[in-house]
């Protein structure tokens, strides 16, 4: 029973040796799934890379996003899946909103859909099967808002 568990954790050996290095998490779109005047579906499409030369289980996201200092979304995502190792995974989170009171603001931001927004992620990446590994997001970018227009 002890050898089983010992290469059961094959795959945590990186994390007890110090040769783990952190995924690396992006947003990389913001698609509009249904826009009603009190209630908007987004599908957050979130990056991750994975450095390592072992497959990383992922447990759960916790995100909050902001557009240009207007909160988009928060939430939590309890999705397991794997990430195979040096490789990225795209994994969609749908989350719903409502962005009344930004209602102005965010009408003038998509105004120049091909002018780039700045986002920016903040939250916590749950890791490890056995050995929990969580690892701290905080995140800038830019998204084009041509996404987030409906057509």
């Amino acid at each position: 029973m002890l050898l089983a568990l010992l290469l059961g954790l094959g795959g945590c050996s990186t994390w007890l040796t110090g040769n783990y290095e952190d995924p690396e998490v992006h947003l990389k779109r913001v698609e509009v799934v249904k826009a009603k005047l009190l209630e908007q579906r987004f599908k957050l499409h979130f990056v991750i890379d994975n450095p390592n030369d072992e497959d990383l289980p992922v447990r759960g996201l916790t995100y909050k996003v902001s557009l240009e200092g207007l909160l988009l979304a928060e939430g939590e995502d309890d999705s397991w899946f794997s990430v195979r190792a040096h490789s990225r995974a795209v994994h969609v989170v749908e989350v719903r909103t409502n962005l009344w009171e930004h209602l102005k603001p965010l009408a003038k931001l998509l105004r120049h859909p091909d002018r780039p927004l700045q986002y920016r992620l903040e939250g916590e990446l749950r890791t490890g099967l056995l050995f929990g590994h969580n690892l701290s997001l905080r995140r800038t970018g830019e998204l084009t808002p041509a996404g987030l227009l409906l057509e």
